[in-house]
């Protein structure tokens, strides 16, 4: 396994859809299963860390001459 924070977004993503579906599947051992699910949340923290840095660099691109975005609609995560 690599190390999360070198990963990039779609390298996390993609490892974290396999995890889930490995999960999922129910033919995980417990102890396994743990360690799955603990790899998947560092996953996950990851690329919302990346989402957000991304929105940030896209709101830097959009601000107006006034300092504010401009069309710019924050995104919320659940």
């Amino acid at each position: 396994m690599s190390n999360v924070s070198k990963m990039s977004f779609e390298d996390a993503m993609g490892e974290l859809e396999t995890l889930v579906g490995q999960l999922e599947s129910g033919n995980v051992p417990l102890a396994e299963s743990i360690k799955l699910y603990e790899r998947g949340d560092a996953l996950k923290k990851h690329c919302e860390k990346k989402l957000a840095e991304a929105e940030e660099k896209v709101a830097q691109i959009t601000k107006g001459a006034d300092g504010e975005a401009t069309g710019a609609t924050p995104v919320t995560y659940d």
